[in-house]
């Protein structure tokens, strides 16, 4: 791993996170993480637990003459995504993240950085091992599985806390103080399709669409990037239903909240049809790329013969059947609100599709802000799959975060803002899915506020964060804890 981020200012939030980065911490595997930050609570000799999920609380008491000020919460996640390039050898199970500082940015080498959220947990264990930052009592509660589910904060019991306020550091914009966020709810489909031998003259073709920017399903919906699912299903639709091509595999996306980047496929196609399929590869590859050339300018498409077919391929019907339900898929944004400007309001990303030896999986995260609308955009979904026999469950289902623009931890810090930088802070509501929402359930008094350094990439593996943002949020982060 890289020591030029030890190097950065603020030296103590980029050692605490080049720490952390060193650690493997996948959603759902966050048990070295988990004792990585008891260790460190620990050795500072402060009070620390965990509860029975798995976060971690970390309480530390006010600086002299601050004892009367409201506890403050600082709040963030310890899991990260785990994204690569097909190209990029790295085990993120066993090795720590290599971060590669390039002029005011910090990257990492092939693969997601896990700045979303580790800087925002670097920042507050750089607060908590401060002697020299005035606050009141603190309590930083680190959760986990945010990613994958939330399952942290929907485990966070009623009573743990009793700040005033609490602060999200899990935004990506450091112009921005956010207030509300979406929610969201995960569709899976599931189903068999029939299988048939091939018969003689057909060959195997491997299709690879590869090099889209990708990103967060919730944060770069609006952006209009290309979703790889969604492509190469073109490709399949139009080659099932002119060329007669069967489906064998299909190995698309990946994580439920990245825009898939990457889709692999297997067809069986007929000798003489072959001349028809690198027509229309042709023909798609100057398509897409001349739709996408702005948001998805490295998009490549690939087709390859790779000998003579053998075997069983999903026969005619069900190639058509499941290609033309993949089509009807609904997919990017739903619907904007109608009440805040430039706000998406409910949007689905199809994130994975697995078809393969007569069985399938369609995977697909809802984000809404408006609950019956987000079930709707669900239903949706689970329509066009029904309509070839899938049987489709839901599953996550999490609130969205209701906005407060008058309360007072928002007039607070947009003054501290103002005061600080000689401009005023974007006030808004994400379509991300924070974990205000689900907190402000048990904890329904507590005034929330979310916050962070500009991130690029979030939930790809071109993930970079700005060091001068960082140095922007810690100011605006130490003023806040000192004024409020």
């Amino acid at each position: 791993m890289s020591t030029a981020t030890r190097e950065l200012e603020p030296k103590a939030v980029w050692n605490y996170f080049t720490d952390l980065n060193a650690v493997p911490r996948p959603s759902k595997k966050e048990e070295r993480v988990i004792e990585f930050m008891m260790e460190f609570g620990r050795n500072l000799g402060l009070p620390t637990t965990r509860d029975e999920i798995g976060n971690v609380l970390i309480k530390k008491p006010a600086t002299p003459g601050k004892e009367d000020r409201p506890t403050i919460a600082i709040q963030s996640h310890l899991d990260m995504v785990h994204q690569k390039n097909s190209s990029t050898k790295f085990d993120f199970l066993s090795e720590g993240i290599r971060m590669i500082v390039e002029g005011d940015w910090v990257k990492a080498e092939g693969t997601t950085l896990g700045a979303d959220n580790g800087i925002g947990v670097a920042c507050a264990m750089a607060v908590l091992a401060s002697d020299s930052l005035e606050h009141p009592a603190l309590e930083a509660l680190f959760t986990i599985d945010e990613e994958t589910g939330m399952t942290g904060a929907k485990g966070l019991k009623g009573g743990l806390l009793s700040a005033r306020y609490l602060l999200n550091l899990d935004t990506e914009e450091d112009n921005e103080l956010c207030i509300g966020c979406a929610g969201g709810v995960d569709v899976v489909a599931t189903g068999t399709y029939d299988t048939e031998p091939l018969p003689e003259g057909y060959q195997l073709v491997e299709l690879a669409l590869t090099g889209l920017t990708g990103g967060h399903s919730g944060m770069d919906i609006h952006r209009g990037r290309a979703n790889a699912n969604k492509l190469m299903n073109r490709l399949l639709e139009v080659a099932a239903r002119d060329l007669g091509a069967r489906l064998v595999k299909i190995d698309g996306g990946g994580l439920r909240n990245a825009i898939p980047r990457e889709s692999h496929a297997t067809l069986a196609v007929a000798s003489e049809r072959m001349e028809g399929l690198r027509a229309l590869e042709e023909s798609l590859q100057n398509t897409m790329a001349n739709e996408y050339a702005t948001t998805d300018p490295s998009l490549a498409l690939a087709v390859t013969p790779s000998g003579t077919a053998s075997g069983e391929a999903a026969s005619p019907k069900a190639t058509l059947q499941f290609v033309r339900a993949i089509h009807s898929v609904p997919n990017a944004i739903y619907r904007l609100s109608p009440d805040v400007e430039g706000l998406v309001q409910t949007s689905s990303n199809l994130a994975r599709v697995i078809f393969e030896n007569g069985s399938y999986q369609v995977a697909c995260l809802v984000r809404g802000s408006v609950d019956s609308e987000k079930s709707d955009m669900a239903r949706a979904i689970a329509c066009a799959m029904e309509q070839i026999g899938a049987e489709v469950q839901t599953s996550g289902d999490y609130p969205g975060w209701a906005p407060k623009p008058e309360s007072d931890v928002v007039k607070v810090m947009s003054r501290i803002y103002r005061d600080l930088f000689d401009e005023e802070p974007h006030v808004l509501a994400c379509h991300a899915g924070l974990e205000c929402g689900i907190i402000g359930k048990n904890y329904p008094e507590m005034d929330m506020i979310s916050f962070g350094p500009n991130i690029r990439g979030a939930h790809s593996p071109d993930e970079k964060v700005q060091v001068t943002s960082v140095q922007k949020t810690w100011r605006l982060l130490t003023e806040t804890l000192a004024k409020i």
